[in-house]
């Protein structure tokens, strides 16, 4: 039996299908569907909307392949959707999705499929091989900047979030409802996919980059760099109010209340620095001037810095009402010392938020910098608290 062969038996076995969105790609289109037919029957090809030769080009492969099409396009997003729910409904339990612009090989399908033999209910996400001087600057700083943001909305660290290039179980993916059907489709769908308990991961796969002058790319820098901010705003938000407290309430079900509070909340036996960390840190942002904004940023920085959040946030609360004025003043006061024409006798009862409108940037530059002394202050007492009280306990 050849390996093309086995590979399409393959296939079959685990109930896997490919899907090839497609959008205005007559250059590479028929070749990249020519290559996945060799190691794979179940094809479907969405066509979404194109305007180019497309139509035509795709007529030969009707009876080889399930073809999707439509007059208006909708978005990457919507071409997988549709594609997910048509191989859903044939009965299939696993999609991978491939890109129609020729810059993915089919050769790489079998490593999908090895993988997933041992990874039933995971996403698998090709991971490109990231070549700074093949990719443009807007790629890499894309694709940090979604993979970033993916760490900070599940706390899974990726190498490449952006391939398109994936495998996905049908079930999950097509039940979800999703905010997006565009590019920044593929950005939510793992996040939500995550949170519903999918596993995500990367596997390495081999990638092809035309010359510059060659390259097609639908993406609209502006445009949809406005819609993925304003996605991972509300995936944030939905990440802080949602899928933390639910998390939260999962192990409560699972551990208890008692050793939730012990080992995750407050973490007794966590490394000292941790602990102290937290507690610095929290200082530092409830003294740090961005008010209204402090806890939400301080919980994101905390979670990538895998710092004691319930601790962060005890301490971030230095800034409750009673404690205000004596903030205010003290950033007030530090800022004038910094600026170089400091006074340290003046009232509180004259420190308000005209003063500290009429001079804004000197409080900012004291704020920052009492943020700083205190929250690095309180971190290093913490620690010799915290060690020295180990230590007697030890005896």
């Amino acid at each position: 039996m050849s390996d093309k062969i086995q590979h399409k038996s393959d296939f079959k076995k685990l109930n896997c299908c490919v899907i090839i969105p497609t959008y205005n790609n007559e250059q590479t289109i028929v070749s990249v569907i020519e290559d996945v037919l060799s190691f794979c029957d179940d094809v479907y090809v969405v066509n979404d909307g194109s305007t180019d030769q497309t139509n035509e080009l795709l007529k030969p492969f009707k009876d080889k392949v399930t073809l999707i099409e439509y007059t208006a396009n909708q978005g990457k997003g919507n071409a997988i959707l549709l594609g997910f729910n048509e191989a859903y409904k044939d009965g299939f339990s696993y999609a991978i999705t491939i890109d129609s612009d020729g810059q993915h090989y089919a050769s790489d399908l079998p490593i999908f499929l090895k993988e997933l033999q041992h990874e039933k209910n995971t996403v698998l996400i090709g991971s490109r091989s990231l070549n700074p001087e093949l990719m443009s600057k807007g790629s890499s700083f894309a694709n940090k900047f979604s993979n970033f943001w993916f760490l900070v909305e599940t706390g899974v660290k990726l190498e490449d979030t952006q391939s398109g290039y994936r495998l996905y179980p049908l079930e999950p993916a097509s039940k979800l409802k999703f905010f997006s059907k565009k590019y920044e489709f593929e950005i939510e769908n793992i996040v939500r996919l995550s949170w519903k308990g999918c596993k995500v991961k990367n596997i390495p796969i081999n990638v092809f980059y035309p010359k510059k002058e060659e390259r097609i790319s639908h993406f609209r820098p502006f445009y949809d760099f406005f819609r993925i901010s304003i996605l991972n705003f509300i995936l944030v938000t939905l990440a802080l109010v949602y899928f933390l407290p639910r998390s939260f309430g999962k192990m409560y079900k699972s551990k208890g209340f008692k050793r939730v509070l012990k080992e995750d909340i407050f973490q007794v036996g966590a490394p000292a620095h941790i602990t102290a960390t937290s507690i610095g840190f929290g200082v530092f942002m409830g003294i740090f001037p961005i008010w209204g904004y402090q806890l939400i940023v301080g919980f994101i920085i905390a979670h990538l810095l895998k710092l004691n959040k319930a601790i962060f946030f005890i301490f971030a609360n230095i800034s409750i009402p009673p404690m205000i004025p004596l903030i205010l003043y003290l950033s007030y006061v530090l800022g004038s010392y910094i600026m170089g024409h400091g006074e340290w006798l003046i009232s509180i009862d004259e420190i308000g938020f005209e003063t500290i409108k009429t001079n804004i940037l000197q409080y900012l530059i004291g704020s920052v910098a009492l943020a700083t002394i205190a929250g690095t202050a309180i971190g290093f007492i913490s620690y010799g608290i915290i060690k020295l009280t180990g230590r007697k306990n030890s005896k």
